[in-house]
């Protein structure tokens, strides 16, 4: 029982925190190219998982949920961002948000294409072989659920503030007073089917573009 909770987490433990890292260094990259230094001045423009953890999100979270026999799943310190550097607030707003999900998708792209290395270019009998598929196959699935999740319209979700970029500023206001109610919604996500219809059809594009690759290399 230890042992395999134990491989559970080395297993998914090195693609959890290179997205997460990635996550938050992608939106500290895109705000800096906007004008605001903030994150950078605060140390965050980095991909070392050191100087982006949460005690509870990044370790805390993860342990449990690996514990009870989920998948690893959790989040890292919010990075900094101060709006008064930005020119044009709307569209950095957005961009700066969906930089996160983006970096996301991008290292799902890039883990489903090492995957298809592997599988289609290594012997099975190599002793790392079964190491390295699950790895990227875990790889390829916290970087789908982290995008889609983060992309969720509610407010403290990057989704959220990529929608209000568009709002007027009244509107923005009275949207983001729905972030008083973001555990509740959290735990009708948790508790409900509907977290998992949103994530249903990105893990059918995950296992098509494995299939794509896979006929692409072989």
């Amino acid at each position: 029982m230890v042992e395999d909770l134990i491989y559970r987490i080395c297993i998914a433990a090195p693609g959890f925190l290179l997205a997460i890292s990635v996550h938050e260094y992608s939106h500290a990259l895109a705000a800096l190219r906007f004008g605001d230094p903030t994150a950078k001045n605060h140390g965050r423009l980095s991909i070392n998982p050191a100087v982006h953890y949460d005690l509870f999100g990044t370790i805390i979270l993860p342990m449990i949920l690996a514990a009870i026999g989920m998948g690893i799943f959790g989040y890292a310190k919010p990075v900094p961002i101060d709006t008064r550097y930005f020119k044009n607030i709307r569209k950095a707003v957005f961009w700066v948000s969906f930089a996160g999900p983006l970096s996301n998708i991008a290292l799902m792209i890039i883990s489903a294409f090492l995957l298809t290395v592997v599988v289609t270019q290594v012997p099975p009998d190599f002793y790392l072989y079964d190491p390295f598929t699950q790895m990227l196959k875990s790889s390829v699935l916290i970087n789908i659920v982290l995008a889609v999740f983060n992309l969720i319209p509610f407010p403290p979700l990057d989704g959220s503030r990529m929608l209000s970029s568009f709002l007027s500023y009244d509107q923005q206001r009275k949207y983001e007073n729905l972030e008083r109610f973001s555990f509740i919604f959290f735990i009708v996500l948790w508790q409900t089917n509907l977290l998992s219809y949103l994530m249903r059809p990105a893990l059918g594009m995950g296992s098509g573009l494995i299939n794509f690759f896979i006929h692409v290399v072989s």
